[in-house]
């Protein structure tokens, strides 16, 4: 599949690619369409993350309100507290 890049927004910058672990599974089971940008820079060089802005989930805008729905209950829940 083509992902138009262009048409999605960063909802969310993560520093360490183990940060992005349990997103990723629960976009995916909620089949949003995501793209996390520079994750492989940043898993092979954690350190040089901040130069490369971290790494930014993107996603349509069309997703945009679900997907924040799915960060918040990560501030929520003490359990899950990973962004």
């Amino acid at each position: 599949m083509i992902i138009n890049m262009k048409d999605y927004v960063i909802v969310a910058i993560f520093n360490f690619p183990h940060e992005t672990f349990i997103i990723k599974n629960l976009l995916d089971q909620e089949e949003i369409e995501h793209v996390f940008e520079n994750e492989t820079l940043v898993s092979i060089d954690p350190f040089a993350s901040i130069a490369y802005g971290g790494i930014k989930l993107k996603v349509h805008p069309k997703d945009l309100m679900r997907t924040k729905e799915i960060l918040d209950s990560f501030k929520n829940d003490n359990h899950l507290k990973i962004v």
